[in-house]
C-alpha cells in the first residue's frame, strides 16, 4: 500500500522503470528508492550528505566519480525493477 506523499515509481505500459542520465539524483532517489544502495556502493555512504545531491544530474555525478554514466544508469535501473517486481509480487 502507497503512504500519503510517497513518490510512485514511474514505468512504462510494460512495467519497466524509465532513468536516464539526465534526471537528477534526488529525481531517481525519491521515485525509486532503491537505488540508493547503487548511489552508495559507486559514490560511497557519505554521497547523500553531499551539498549537491539531490540537484544535480546523473551524468554530473558520474563525471565527478570518475564512474561510467552507462554502467551506472543500468544498475540504477536494475535496482529499481527488481523494487518494482517485488511489490507487484
Amino acid at each position: 500500500m502507497q503512504e500519503p506523499g510517497e513518490a510512485k515509481p514511474e514505468t512504462t505500459k510494460t512495467n519497466k522503470v524509465s532513468i536516464t542520465k539526465e534526471m537528477t539524483t534526488g529525481e531517481v532517489t525519491e521515485k525509486y528508492p532503491a537505488t540508493r544502495e547503487v548511489f552508495s556502493k559507486h559514490f560511497g555512504k557519505s554521497c547523500f550528505d553531499c551539498p549537491a545531491f539531490g540537484t544535480e544530474d546523473v551524468n554530473l555525478a558520474c563525471m565527478m566519480h570518475n564512474t561510467d554514466v552507462k554502467m551506472f544508469v543500468n544498475e540504477l535501473i536494475e535496482a529499481a525493477q527488481k523494487e518494482i517486481d517485488s511489490k507487484a509480487s
